[in-house]
């Protein structure tokens, strides 16, 4: 059995690479507007579009409404 491990909040091309590289399986990408970490729908979709086939994006909402969701996931 393995853990997996995911790394969240990341908002740089650089530091997901990094995280890749030292073997995280999953990156999240922080969508609450008032996180310091917050990166706009279209920046997580270009970072995650940079993720190698085996590490999974994973979204981070705060009280979002289940279409602004199906909206993001899309």
């Amino acid at each position: 059995m393995r853990t997996r491990i995911k790394i969240c909040g990341l908002t740089r091309e650089a530091d997901v690479a990094a995280a890749v590289e030292a073997g995280a399986d999953a990156i999240g990408f922080v969508l609450y507007a008032k996180s310091p970490r917050h990166v706009t729908l279209d920046r997580s979709a270009r970072l995650a579009r940079a993720l190698p086939p085996f590490v999974t994006p994973v979204l981070l909402f705060v009280n979002a409404t289940l279409t602004a969701i199906d909206a993001a996931c899309k």
